[in-house]
């Protein structure tokens, strides 16, 4: 029963229509006694900072997805250490008077990579926007190389300026032992791959952030070429479970009710 005290979380970007983060987090709500709800809130960029601001002081918050990762880390107030380096937040809440944000898409990429069993030396980052920061940073912490894949060469060089001043190795397409696809690419049926595998010969795994039911057609590709493959399924699991910690720090997150609800909705 909703009332006056629940709390309102949503995911704002366009579009998310598609996204499972609602089944998830209102099932981990149902089993945690969570007097919570999590709705899925399509909005226009220059709509985000007001939202956020609003669901975040009504004692409730959420997430962000693409396009509105950049636009998210500039409207909070307090944002982590983490925001102000890959400038992009996908987590929000209101803590000590301020809204506060995280980028807990980097939890994601390394609890995928940890189930996939993957400790490739060279990641192959598909992509430049928010996601693919992300990835860099996971790259990072890992003691990984990276080098870029991009349709437009001042971004992947950005990009790879801004990798290179967070610590993190730069390697060529050739090395990569991992491809990672931080695109959008997959989201809809009949989309192009976000890259072929013969592009990586010596790629041995790959993991696709995005997630549609029965498995993307990259995943199926890379798969296909005798790689270990996964799509976004651990991924959103992992990057919701410690978006949760952020809204209810005195409560732990129930993953297998939670990957449940995703392999329902997939599978």
């Amino acid at each position: 029963m909703r009332g006056g005290r629940t709390r309102v979380f949503a995911l704002l970007g366009h579009p998310v229509a598609h996204s499972l983060s609602p089944a998830m987090q209102n099932a981990a709500f149902r089993v945690l006694g969570l007097d919570a709800v999590y709705v899925p809130l399509p909005c226009a960029a220059e709509h985000v900072p007001a939202l956020m601001s609003a669901l975040a002081a009504a004692g409730g918050g959420g997430n962000v997805t693409v396009p509105h990762k950049a636009v998210a880390a500039m409207a909070v107030t307090r944002p982590t250490e983490r925001v102000e380096a890959l400038g992009a937040c996908n987590t929000f809440w209101w803590e000590d008077g301020a809204l506060s944000g995280d980028s807990t898409d980097v939890e994601g990429v390394r609890a995928a990579l940890t189930r996939l069993a993957v400790e490739a030396e060279v990641w192959l980052v598909v992509g430049t926007g928010g996601s693919a920061h992300a990835v860099a940073e996971a790259a990072r912490l890992a003691g990984a190389r990276i080098a870029v894949s991009s349709r437009d060469p001042a971004r992947a060089a950005a990009f790879l300026a801004w990798a290179g001043g967070r610590g993190v190795g730069i390697a060529s397409v050739e090395e990569a032992t991992l491809v990672v696809n931080a695109t959008p690419l997959g989201m809809n049926a009949g989309d192009p791959l976000p890259i072929r595998p013969e592009a990586t010969p010596g790629a041995v795994a790959a993991l696709d952030l995005v997630y549609r039911p029965g498995e993307t057609a990259w995943v199926l590709a890379q798969r296909k070429a005798g790689r270990r493959a996964a799509d976004g399924r651990e991924v959103l699991l992992a990057q919701g479970a410690a978006a949760l910690t952020r809204w209810f720090p005195k409560q732990t997150p129930p993953l297998d009710v939670m990957r449940a609800a995703l392999h329902a909705a997939l599978d």
